[in-house]
């Protein structure tokens, strides 16, 4: 499930006074909490080893945990997806993608949520998981509400259709792209920058453990 939220608009010296927008914010509550508890196992095994180990093993624990720490945080606390009325900018383990809104040709969801720019390059939403499960249940909702409308249940009425939560982000993702795309501040080319923050450490930490490991 993933659930937005709101943050303060970050000033920008070429924005117009009160036209700066304000970012959409989306991550996985499941993600995050899954990298929490990984990274407490990690950190904790990790210090048992660095501080009782013996020998190589302390150098062993410090390369796996520069290896996978960075990793952790990579695939489960990193991912967010900011959209706001001039761009839509997709944070994913390895990258961030930036995408005017007038370069955005559909956002699709199948097995995975993805944005397809004019250009056919397409791009994962890691912080919008599809949930089979989810959409399954939200089928059955909605399927038993309209029965139950059919029978005059008025409390059906109120209900409304039902959709599993990443299903109602991508419509609200769909909804930004289609009012905002003709927009001239949403006009420009798509840009991606890898997070060599991310990719740097780890990088290192395999290395070094390979090294020990050859070399041992």
């Amino acid at each position: 499930m993933t659930t937005p939220d709101h943050q303060p608009p970050v000033p920008d010296s070429s924005e117009p006074s009160g036209s700066q927008a304000r970012d959409r914010i989306y991550r996985s509550p499941s993600g995050i909490a899954g990298g929490v508890l990984l990274l407490a196992m990690v950190g904790w095994l990790g210090a048992d080893a660095l501080i009782s180990g013996h020998g190589r093993t302390p150098w062993l624990a410090l390369a796996t945990l520069i290896l996978l720490v960075p990793l952790v945080v990579a695939f489960t606390l990193r991912p967010a997806v900011f959209a706001n009325e001039d761009r839509l900018r997709i944070r994913n383990p390895f990258r961030v993608i930036t995408l005017p809104w007038g370069s955005v040709a559909s956002l699709r969801s199948g097995y995975s949520n993805e944005v397809v720019v004019k250009s056919g390059n397409k791009y994962q939403l890691w912080a919008v998981p599809v949930s089979l499960r989810a959409r399954k249940k939200a089928t059955r909702q909605q399927n038993r509400a309209t029965a139950q409308a059919r029978t005059g249940a008025a409390a059906a009425l109120d209900a409304g259709p039902r959709r599993a939560q990443t299903d109602q982000v991508m419509d609200e993702l769909r909804e930004l792209a289609e009012t905002h795309e003709s927009a001239e501040r949403a006009q420009g080319e798509p840009s991606v920058r890898w997070a060599y923050e991310v990719m740097g450490p780890a990088i290192a930490g395999a290395v070094v453990l390979v090294i020990l490991l050859v070399t041992g």
